[in-house]
């Protein structure tokens, strides 16, 4: 008898963990998604039948990949290409330039930007576009604002992002990211791929090479100074050493 109620019991708190719901952007509680649901329901844009398509999701280490970025973890320029595998890139660069060299020569002469940063640029961002992230941008910056990480920032590019797909009629899930909502082979935030992507095909190297460029003199023009420019690419200052001397193995 009292093995049969521990059964009924077992089976009892199983069904109930069963088809008791997960805290997620439905509960009532979670305030922050309530608010982020509802000011993009005031700039327009119905959100409702994203956050109930099975491919959403909240990634919970959202906050603590953001913590943990190289730019952070680094605490010297050597640590730093370690960590972004420099020697491997330097290795890389010609062969990339080689291989791009029409376009890269085509940017340099629109945009007035050296073709060696160009391609340095995209090297570190994407490893010449063989790494564009296994994320996806919309769970990203949902996950952010959720966790209550630069709520300010995670909301504008969600608008952006759905303002993107919206006029290129691109499904949010097909989409690749970085854990920071960055996508492509150059890494644009949907502010950026708005302002400054060049072209259709996001995934199109000949795209991204000019819609490098085209940032990069967009900003140079601005500071008046190309590492100026590459600061505002990526606000870390190892950042911009990185890119400046992996620009350089390209030219000696």
């Amino acid at each position: 008898m009292i093995f049969r109620r521990l059964k009924a019991s077992l089976v009892y708190l199983l069904l109930l963990i069963l088809t008791t719901p997960a805290l997620a952007y439905e509960d009532p509680d979670n305030e922050n998604l309530s608010s982020l649901i509802s000011y993009l329901e005031q700039k327009g844009f119905e959100v409702q039948s994203l956050l109930d398509d099975p491919r959403f999701e909240l990634y919970e280490d959202i906050v603590e990949r953001f913590t943990k970025s190289a730019e952070r973890k680094s605490h010297s320029l050597d640590s730093y290409k370690r960590v972004l595998n420099f020697e491997d890139k330097a290795r890389k660069i010609d062969a990339f330039m080689k291989e791009h060299a029409s376009q890269l020569k085509q940017a340099e002469q629109e945009y007035g930007i050296s073709s060696s940063i160009i391609a340095a640029i995209i090297g570190i961002e994407s490893d010449f576009g063989k790494n564009v992230g296994s994320y996806n941008p919309f769970n990203a910056y949902v996950s952010m604002y959720a966790n209550g990480y630069r709520q300010d920032f995670a909301k504008a590019q969600i608008s952006e992002l759905l303002k993107f797909t919206k006029r290129k009629n691109i499904d949010v899930f097909d989409l690749k990211s970085s854990y920071a909502g960055a996508m492509a082979f150059a890494q644009f935030i949907p502010y950026s791929l708005n302002k400054w992507f060049v072209g259709d095909d996001i995934f199109d190297m000949n795209n991204n090479i000019m819609s490098v460029g085209n940032y990069l003199a967009y900003f140079k023009e601005r500071t008046g100074d190309i590492e100026t420019a590459v600061l505002r690419y990526n606000p870390s200052r190892l950042y911009t050493k990185a890119v400046m001397d992996l620009a350089k193995q390209a030219q000696s």
